[in-house]
């Protein structure tokens, strides 16, 4: 009888494990509730039209679109939070046309309040449910208000240091008491530029990550690279004590996801714990002629490695 009972525990124990094994192989960056995609800004070279093309052919479907890019398809000017709702309403036919949706827009950030009310209106006249930014803290009121009176969330990017939202520290800083709406677009390789730990850092915004500008890097910044970014000035400021034609030493660059310094595994394992569901962008910042493949091997990464995540 004892016998009888340790072969059924153990049948029991070796089913579990076979099963939990099967769903896991099953797993699917959709089934996770992830939105794999690029930012536009992946291709900024090109028009809009060219970067639908391109993502297109790689098999992407979500793009997060950037001002300041050309439309193309023969419809003139940039894609722009203030053009006028006849253009407005061409983007939206190429990205049907293209059988593209675009989820988010940025990283945009007005310097007045007017500016501020028309970007909520554009966002959400083009069917966004959210869009990057970084806002100076003197507006995170009106965007607070902003954002729940238009139902659009705010995704807060962290450019490297010495940028106002570096750490995950001020973005929970500044907007301690406002809106849930304010929250987090993650930037995995600036916060690696940073010298933070990516992982680390989504723990401290757990429940607040809108989004992710998803980033892996060929190596850890250089003491010369960290301390020229160290000495750079706020936007409109002036560099201090440095000849403003100094040049930049080479930082580290983007490489496939999986290839380089980023954990990005352990970036993944951690969206899936905190139960993330968003946009994960490829914002690819390196070989900007032809970087499409090296975005389609960092998609197909995602795609495998989800596989193997617990």
């Amino acid at each position: 009888m004892k016998n009888f009972l340790k072969t059924g525990i153990l049948l029991f124990v070796l089913l579990s494990v076979y099963a939990s094994q099967d769903v896991t192989a099953q797993q699917t960056p959709e089934s996770l509730g992830w939105q794999l995609g690029t930012q536009a800004y992946s291709f900024r070279l090109f028009t809009l039209e060219e970067a639908l093309n391109k993502a297109d052919s790689i098999g992407i479907k979500y793009i997060e679109g950037f001002p300041g890019q050309k439309i193309g398809a023969g419809i003139a000017g940039t894609v722009d939070f203030q053009m006028p709702a006849g253009k407005r309403d061409s983007v939206l036919q190429l990205l049907k046309n293209k059988g593209i949706n675009m989820v988010s827009f940025g990283v945009v950030t007005p310097q007045n309040e007017a500016d501020w009310t028309q970007l909520f209106e554009f966002v959400k006249a083009m069917g966004l449910k959210q869009f990057v930014s970084e806002p100076d803290p003197k507006f995170i009121p009106l965007v607070s208000k902003l954002a729940d009176q238009h139902q659009i969330n705010v995704a807060i990017h962290n450019h490297p240091r010495p940028s106002r939202y570096w750490s995950p520290d001020t973005l929970i800083k500044y907007t301690a008491g406002y809106s849930k709406r304010l929250g987090a677009c993650a930037d995995i390789g600036h916060w690696v530029r940073s010298g933070l730990d990516p992982v680390q850092m989504m723990k401290k915004l757990e429940g607040r990550i809108f989004e992710s500008h998803m980033k892996d890097l060929h190596e850890k910044p250089s003491a010369e690279y960290v301390a020229f970014q160290l000495s750079a000035p706020l936007p409109g400021q002036p560099r201090q004590g440095q000849s403003s034609t100094r040049t930049q030493p080479p930082g580290p660059h983007d490489v496939p996801w999986g290839t380089g310094i980023s954990n990005i595994k352990a970036v993944l394992q951690e969206f899936k714990r905190q139960g993330f569901k968003g946009p994960i962008f490829a914002e690819y910042e390196y070989n900007w002629n032809n970087n499409a493949p090296e975005i389609a091997q960092s998609m197909q990464y995602v795609r495998e490695t989800v596989k193997t995540l617990k």
